[in-house]
């Protein structure tokens, strides 16, 4: 009984990996045009145009092949925009918490285009890994409240140069929002497992603040303690990534809520 138990696990263990990995295809993939970005001819494109070209090509690619879903594709288009907006502030000379070292033609201001792409990986994980492993909500607060949480968390992003940075009340409001909030999810048919949100959630920023110190190690972009010399990243940034993550998720989670509840309802409606 032991031996089958174990087994089980380590099966459920390996396809549990497996289908994480599937989630992370196009975050994965990026990676690799990242790498390939610093060891192969790039037909004469500034490094930075390579990664935005690429980028599009891949999303293309995994559309075409339907590893991705419209409604996917919009709402990486939706983090792209987040993001964007975020780095054009964040790289302002004015407040230069991180740069971008290189030329590029596919650029606003000081903001290289393929640096979108960086935000819409984290919200293609999720949304690929909602579907891939069948999430399901129990105990999720009120969408409202959900939303003026993702909403201060954002604006504390820009204020945070000027103002107090609240990020340290934020963060025990959220574990306080999400404290009773489990994720049900699917690996092995006939199988539901679960976890607290917020283990989720402080889970997938470590792992994005290790992506980070590859990202910034093969140049991607660079920190002010990494101009001269790469150094670790800030475990600070973890914080960071873990307020940007709650955003991205809750952004998914409306939207999964939209297109279950919202629009079925809207189509009776109709008819």
């Amino acid at each position: 009984m032991l031996r089958a138990r174990l087994h089980s696990f380590v099966l459920e263990f390996i396809v549990f990996g497996i289908k994480e990995a599937r989630a992370c295809i196009f975050a994965g993939s990026f990676f690799v045009i990242l790498f390939l970005s610093n060891h192969v001819p790039l037909f004469g494109l500034a490094r930075y145009d390579f990664l935005f070209l690429a980028a599009i090509l891949l999303q293309v690619v995994l559309l075409a092949t339907k590893i991705e879903t419209w409604d996917e594709i919009k709402t990486i288009f939706l983090f792209h925009l987040v993001g964007t907006a975020l780095e054009l502030f964040k790289t302002h000379p004015s407040v230069g918490s991180w740069s971008y070292p290189e030329e590029a033609f596919f650029k606003i201001a000081t903001v290289p285009l393929f640096s979108g792409f960086m935000y819409a990986a984290v919200g293609s994980y999720i949304a690929q890994a909602w579907r891939i492993l069948d999430l399901d909500l129990k105990h999720f607060p009120p969408y409202w409240w959900s939303v003026v949480v993702g909403f201060a968390i954002y604006i504390n992003f820009f204020t945070n140069h000027f103002v107090y940075d609240i990020r340290y009340i934020l963060i025990p409001i959220i574990f306080l929002t999400f404290w009773k909030t489990r994720i049900y999810f699917t690996v092995l048919e006939g199988t539901r497992r679960w976890m607290p949100l917020n283990v989720g959630l402080i889970l997938t920023a470590f792992f994005i603040w290790i992506a980070e110190n590859i990202s910034t190690l093969w140049g991607a972009w660079q920190y002010p303690n990494q101009i001269h010399a790469w150094d670790v990243v800030s475990m600070h940034k973890i914080t960071s990534w873990f307020l940007m993550v709650i955003i991205s998720f809750i952004i998914v989670a409306y939207l999964k809520h939209y297109k279950k509840d919202v629009l079925p309802s809207s189509r009776e409606v109709r008819k």
